[in-house]
């Protein structure tokens, strides 16, 4: 009875601890992470978002027009704002709309005139307020105040997984973008704005103020879209590339005019090897721009911000610590590769965020392995493992807006780095890299269609690998057992899910020795010549990102 009991108290104990440690989601979650009905029967064509800031004050208001076209009848739609800004009024065809707020970020609109299918409708939605203030930008963003060293404002906006709804109104969903989009962002005088795209002309409001109209031609996701404010300078410079003629500009604060005309060379570095690796920039036709900011740097679409001191590594640091990450500006680099991944390829889901980090870490390898070789992009990659917490899976849950584990940074590289030397063939695996981002080209995606693509075009069906090193936490491990006279070896994976078959080719002075396929049953292999067990086992280890076990008695 005493044993009975003390395993009820167990059950209890293990059950309520499963319980607590499962995350709680709540409306407000399913009304931003998911489709909802009110979001789904329109598509978002355009925006004009018309913003004043006031640094004084910290308060912003304005406008943004939304336009749209009706995919199925409905007259209810959601519009997203986060406090502490409000909604001042609504209109569409100059008429005011009756709205009013679901849970705390989100505003139902009924739209007074009919919606009929296939029409394109617009309506205006009108803001004001004190934006969250960002406490720790980009990771914990918002609308950024700060000065600079001469006490000039010094403002910026990061919101990524925050949403774009945290200083203006949106359809904030990642799974709908707009065709384009058109900023006028209002400063005070001897202030300057920079934000996406091209700036199609500035002119002064004859008030104390200033505005600068910005057009962005192309598909661009909502976390993508800021504004940067202080007293800016502004150098330029072309590419020649795969595109054509690529416009590069650059604005820095006036005291670090001549530290970034010659830190920013690695722009064209950067763009040079991205073209070989994943195809023409992204965004020929709205230009490539460095923008310093006070935070350390995001993926903002053609306004990639930078504030990483002017020096290579991160803040000075090589996360690797095999030293090739102090032969670039990281901030440059990764957040720049993020045009192509994240920017160009969206994921649908925050869920699948790996789409932008995963590849956008690995291509910290790719800039390494284009200028100083593969050894040196090997070393880097495998230096940044030690970051590597295998905590929770790289995927988080869907339609609460959720993402999945920080490991999608190294370990998502390390994955790519092992999936490329189990398809064996660098062309094919550059294949990839530039197939993806023609065929899914200012599209928004998801990680099963990732998947897929990368399945058909390696010739192998990767669905277990990828389960492995995104759904799943574990390390999978090479077993392996020798005979007593090394003419043959037994060899298995273990600590892995079901289904794994991902293949191990082993090489010695670049030529192939041992070609593996591994399953969870035990194989046997004659062996024509001998298995190192020194030497070979740290080669799997340094171009898989797996463990490996003997378990020879």
């Amino acid at each position: 009875m005493v044993l009975r009991r003390l395993r009820f108290v167990f059950c209890l104990v293990f059950l309520s601890a499963h319980i607590n440690a499962q995350p709680h989601f709540s409306k407000d979650d399913t009304l931003r992470g998911s489709i909802t009905e009110e979001r789904k029967w329109w598509d978002l064509k355009y925006y004009h978002l018309k913003v004043s800031v006031d640094p004084d004050a910290k308060q912003i208001s304005g406008s943004v027009v939304i336009q749209y076209k009706v995919l199925t009848s409905n007259q209810k739609l959601q519009i997203d704002l986060q406090p502490p800004l409000k909604i001042d009024k609504i209109l569409a065809a100059g008429k005011s709309q009756p709205f009013h707020q679901v849970g705390t970020n989100a505003y139902i609109v009924t739209l007074t005139q009919l919606q009929k299918k296939h029409n394109l409708e617009s309506i205006e939605v009108y803001y004001s307020g004190q934006p969250k203030e960002a406490k720790n930008p980009p990771w914990d963003g918002g609308f950024q105040w700060a000065s600079t060293s001469a006490g000039v404002p010094f403002i910026a906006t990061s919101c990524q997984g925050l949403g774009a709804s945290v200083w203006w109104p949106c359809k904030d969903h990642m799974y709908d973008e707009p065709d384009s989009v058109l900023m006028t962002v209002t400063v005070p005088e001897g202030l300057t704005d920079v934000s996406n795209g091209r700036l199609r002309r500035k002119y002064n409001n004859g008030d104390g103020t200033r505005s600068f109209e910005w057009f962005v031609s192309n598909p661009i996701n909502n976390y993508g879209i800021n504004v940067n404010i202080t007293n800016y300078v502004h150098f330029a410079d072309t590419l020649n590339g795969e595109g054509g003629t690529l416009d590069l500009d650059y604005y820095v604060l006036p005291e670090n005019i001549e530290k970034a005309k010659a830190q920013f060379t690695q722009a064209k570095l950067m763009l040079k090897a991205f073209e070989y690796w994943f195809g023409p920039y992204p965004f020929y036709d709205d230009g490539f721009k460095l923008v310093e900011t006070p935070y350390l740097g995001m993926e903002h679409q053609s306004s990639v911000t930078y504030g990483n001191g002017y020096q290579n590594g991160y803040r000075g640091r090589d996360l690797s610590g095999s030293g090739w990450g102090l032969k670039f500006d990281f901030i440059i680099i990764h957040e720049s590769g993020h045009e192509w991944f994240a920017n160009s390829i969206t994921y649908k889901d925050i869920a699948d965020m790996w789409i932008h980090e995963s590849f956008t870490n690995y291509s910290e390898s790719l800039f390494i392995e284009y200028y100083y070789g593969k050894e040196a992009a090997t070393d880097y990659v495998v230096g940044t493992r030690q970051h590597i917490k295998n905590d929770i899976p790289i995927i988080g849950v869907y339609n609460v807006n959720q993402k999945g584990s920080g490991d999608m940074y190294s370990k998502g590289g390390n994955m790519l780095h092992t999936l490329r030397h189990t398809i064996d063939d660098d062309q094919r695996f550059r294949q990839i890299l530039r197939g993806l981002n023609k065929t899914f080209f200012h599209k928004t995606v998801t990680s099963a269609e990732i998947e897929k693509y990368i399945s058909k075009i390696a010739r192998h069906n990767y669905q277990f690998f990828f389960d492995q090193y995104l759904r799943d936490v574990r390390i999978p491990t090479f077993e392996y057992a020798l005979d007593d006279d090394s003419q043959s070896i037994k060899y298995r994976w273990s600590d892995c899910v079901k289904g794994f078959d991902m293949p191990l080719i082993v090489k010695r002075g670049g030529q192939v020795v041992f070609k593996f396929k591994p399953t969870r049953e035990w194989q046997e292999m004659k062996l024509k010549q001998s298995f190192d067990s020194a030497a070979d086992v740290a080669y799997i280890e340094r171009m898989f990102y797996v463990k490996t076990r003997s378990v020879n008695n």
